[in-house]
């Protein structure tokens, strides 16, 4: 445990100018060129051995270390992405820094100890949308690993909060109908407007009928409208999010009746797509949570908590239902806003919340360890993770 301190330690200014750089070169979803040439960089020269534009991905990338033989493997995630107008206004550049930490600290234990296990760290494109994780899920960046962990800045009371994020699924709706003079020939068109307006209208209905921690919201677009002409198209997006995913294929049925009797009922065709990166819910892992709950409370005096369900959602749910996981959401000073605002934006900037994240990092770093050592502990994870594993 020392040794992964000291070498976080080591390399913590270095963390703080990587953390300052990509907060300064905000990138959106899958255009993280910059934050991928930098981390993969820095990555290589400790080390590791480096896969940049990993499986298909132009800016994911891939860093592992291996020592010894027949060891388990631990995975770690980095996240780059920022959001469209506010840059870093979910703390990314920090989510980035801390999994480069936790991978460097358990590389440094593993080498000076002489220690059996494999880090593998993922720079996972797209978090805010997208669903950068899914891809690399569905192209098996994750298949080698025993379990993986994270982090995420946000603001809360407690240091260290084990939270769960809602399931969601976005869901494209278009609606073709045929134009026509809206005053003089009225009865030749079939308005797409009204299938869509009729659909926003039957969603609105419906909930009412829906459970208070369920949430439908979407927006209408369309393209060309003029009043005195019918509208010949119309598109709808919309995000359905619930506390599991079961809920959210439940509710899915019910909202895409009413999309479908809208188009009924105004004789246009409908098509509707979805979204295939579809987020579930985050499962964390019991055992793995206690014992990083244990050292943060033990070595740094740090508190945490179960906090229950939150409205948000993270493509790391996936990763979730696949292996064992861990995902604490840490706590950075930002009053003036919580996260997707500039105010958080400017709080992941600061000296403080990079203290918070230093502290997080070593933390996780010591219960990864821990995963790849004590055979004991991780058949207790592993036991937890399949008892409670759903099956879809």
């Amino acid at each position: 445990m020392q040794t992964i301190e000291d070498s976080i330690t080591r390399v913590d200014p270095k963390l703080r100018e990587l953390s300052l750089a990509i907060h300064d070169h905000p990138e959106l979803g899958f255009e993280e060129r910059f934050a991928h040439d930098i981390l993969t960089d820095f990555m290589e020269k400790d080390g590791f051995d480096v896969t940049r534009h990993y499986l298909g991905l132009d800016t994911a990338w891939r860093a592992e270390f291996t020592s010894g033989k027949g060891g388990r493997v631990i995975g770690v995630n980095s996240e780059m992405d920022a959001l469209p107008g506010i840059g870093h206004g979910c703390g990314h550049n920090l989510i980035a820094i801390a999994g480069v930490g936790v991978a460097i600290g358990i590389k440094a234990a593993l080498q000076k100890h002489h220690l059996p296990g494999k880090i593998i760290l993922l720079g996972t494109p797209a978090e805010e949308a997208g669903g950068g994780k899914i891809l690399l899920l569905q192209r098996g960046a994750y298949k080698d690993m025993d379990a993986c962990v994270m982090s995420h800045p946000t603001q809360q009371v407690c240091d260290v909060a084990f939270v769960s994020t809602t399931a969601l699924q976005h869901i494209v709706v278009e609606y073709s109908g045929r134009a026509a003079h809206a005053a003089a020939a009225p009865w030749e068109g079939q308005n797409a407007l009204d299938a869509a307006f009729l659909a926003y209208s039957a969603i609105s209905v419906l909930r009412q009928q829906i459970k208070p921690d369920h949430r439908i919201h979407g927006v209408v677009e369309g393209k060309n409208w003029e009043p005195n002409i019918i509208p010949d198209y119309a598109k709808m997006r919309w995000t359905i999010r619930a506390p599991t995913w079961g809920e959210v294929v439940a509710l899915r049925t019910r909202v895409t009746a009413c999309f479908e009797a809208a188009a009924l009922a105004t004789a246009c065709k409908i098509d509707m797509t979805l979204d295939s990166a579809a987020y579930y819910d985050l499962r964390q892992n019991h055992d793995l949570a206690q014992d990083f709950a244990n050292v943060f409370n033990c070595r740094y005096g740090l508190s945490t908590k179960s906090s229950g369900l939150i409205g948000a959602s993270t493509d790391f749910g996936n990763v979730t239902y696949e292996i064992p996981s861990i995902h604490p959401a840490f706590a950075i000073p930002s009053p003036d806003g919580n996260n997707h605002t500039a105010a958080f934006a400017d709080a992941a900037r600061t000296p403080e919340a990079h203290k918070a994240c230093i502290a997080v990092t070593k933390g996780l770093a010591i219960t990864s360890l821990r995963l790849l050592q004590d055979n004991e502990f991780f058949a207790q994870v592993k036991g937890t993770f399949d008892r409670n594993k759903i099956k879809l």
